[in-house]
C-alpha cells in the first residue's frame, strides 16, 4: 500500500530499534503481598515503602502487587494462605495467635518497651537468634511492632481506684493487662470504637496512640495515662519453597531490606504517634497524665503475674521462655540507648 524508498525504510527500522531499546524491561519476578488491615495503617505504609525500595534495589526486576484490607487474605488465614500459595508474602500478627506463636506473644507482654523502634529492632534480632519453630516453613521478609499500648480515656486515670470497673476496649495481651488492673475490658472491632466512645458504651481504649489523630478519638478522649503496656508484633513472611524459586539477586535485596524495614517502620510509627500527640494536646486539650505516687509499683505488681504465667507455661519449650525473656531484656537495653523516645 505504501511505497517507501529503501533509505527511508532503513531509517525507520533504525528508529524502531532505538525506541525498542528505550522501553523499560519487563519485570522478571511477580510477587503478591497481602495484609488484613486498611491501607491507611502504618503496617500498610511499610508495604508501600518495601515495594519502593525493592524496585530500586532490583532495578525494576520485581513487580509487587499489594493487597491490604483483607482483599486477598484475612488475619486468621494469613500464614496458612502463604503456605498454600494464595499470596507470595503475608503480613500477619503473631501476637494474636499465642498457641501457634508463643514467642510472638511473649514479645507482647508488658516488659517496659518505650517505643516502636526499640521494640522492632529487638524483635528482629530475637527472631533471627532463636528461629521459632512456628516459622520453620517461612522466610522472614521483615518484622516490626507497634509502640506499647497506652490507656486513653475520657477522664484521667491515675490509680487503681480510678481504673476499677472502667470499660476499656482492649484485645489480646492488653485485654489481660486490663483485667489484672481491675478494669472491665471490652473486646470490639476498632471500627466500632468511635461510636462506642461517643455514646458512652466504653470509657476508653488501650492501644497505640496514633489513633488519637487517625480516628480523631482525641475529640472524645481527653487523657492518656503514662503507663506503657505491651506491643503488638508483625511478621511479613514467604514460604521457603517460594523463596527458593527467586533469582539470587532478588533474594539478596530482600535480605538487605529486612532489618532496614524493621527500623524504618519503627521510626515511621513513632513519628506518627508524636504527630498525633502534638495535635491532640494543642488542638483537643488532651492531657498526658502520670500515675499517682506509688501507683506504678502497684500496677507493675498486678501485671507481673502475666509474665510469670507465660514463663511457667513455656519453660520447657524448644526455646525456653526464660532464656528468651532474658535476651529480650538485653536487646531492649541495647536499643534503648540508641533509640530513646524523642531521640529517634
Amino acid at each position: 500500500m505504501f511505497n517507501f524508498k529503501p533509505a527511508v525504510v532503513a531509517s525507520f527500522a533504525a528508529l524502531v530499534g532505538i525506541v525498542g531499546l528505550a522501553q523499560p524491561a519487563q519485570a522478571e519476578v511477580a510477587l503478591t503481598y497481602a495484609f488484613y488491615a486498611p491501607s491507611s495503617t502504618f503496617p500498610a505504609a511499610q508495604m508501600q515503602q518495601w515495594k519502593k525500595d525493592m524496585d530500586q534495589c532490583t532495578d525494576g526486576a520485581v513487580d509487587i502487587q499489594l493487597y491490604p484490607g483483607g482483599t486477598l487474605l484475612g488475619a486468621k488465614d494469613m500464614y496458612d494462605g502463604v503456605l498454600h500459595g494464595i499470596a507470595d508474602i503475608g503480613l500477619g500478627t503473631p501476637t494474636n495467635d499465642p498457641k501457634r506463636f508463643p514467642l510472638g506473644y511473649g514479645m507482647s507482654l508488658p516488659v517496659g518497651f518505650q517505643n516502636a523502634t526499640v521494640a522492632s529492632m529487638t524483635y528482629w534480632d530475637l527472631l533471627h537468634e532463636f528461629k521459632p519453630k512456628a516459622l520453620d516453613k517461612f522466610k522472614i521478609i521483615t518484622a516490626f511492632t507497634t509502640e506499647p499500648g497506652y490507656l486513653q480515656s475520657r477522664t484521667s486515670i491515675r490509680s487503681l481506684d480510678d481504673i476499677s470497673g472502667k470499660k476499656l476496649r482492649a484485645n489480646g495481651p492488653l485485654y489481660t493487662v486490663m483485667q489484672k488492673l481491675g478494669a472491665d475490658p471490652v473486646a470490639m472491632p476498632m471500627s466500632d470504637v468511635p461510636q462506642a466512645i461517643q455514646t458512652g458504651v466504653i470509657d476508653g481504649i488501650v492501644t497505640s496512640r496514633e489513633i488519637l489523630y487517625d480516628l480523631k478519638l482525641a475529640k472524645s478522649l481527653h487523657s492518656v495515662t503514662d503507663y506503657p503496656t505491651g506491643v503488638y508484633t508483625f511478621v511479613a513472611a514467604m514460604s521457603k519453597s517460594r523463596w527458593k524459586t527467586l533469582p539470587e539477586p532478588v533474594q539478596k535485596c530482600i535480605d538487605k531490606l529486612g532489618p532496614k524495614m524493621a527500623k524504618w517502620t519503627g521510626h515511621y510509627h513513632d513519628d506518627d504517634v508524636q504527630h498525633a500527640m502534638k495535635w491532640a494536646e494543642s488542638e483537643q486539650n488532651l492531657k498526658f497524665v502520670e500515675l499517682e505516687k506509688g501507683q506504678k509499683d502497684a500496677w507493675d505488681a498486678h501485671t507481673k503475674s502475666m509474665v510469670a504465667h507465660w514463663l511457667a507455661k513455656h519453660e520447657n519449650d524448644v526455646v525456653p521462655a526464660k532464656k528468651f525473656l532474658h535476651r529480650l531484656k538485653e536487646l531492649k537495653a541495647k536499643y534503648a540507648k540508641l533509640y530513646q523516645e524523642g531521640k529517634l
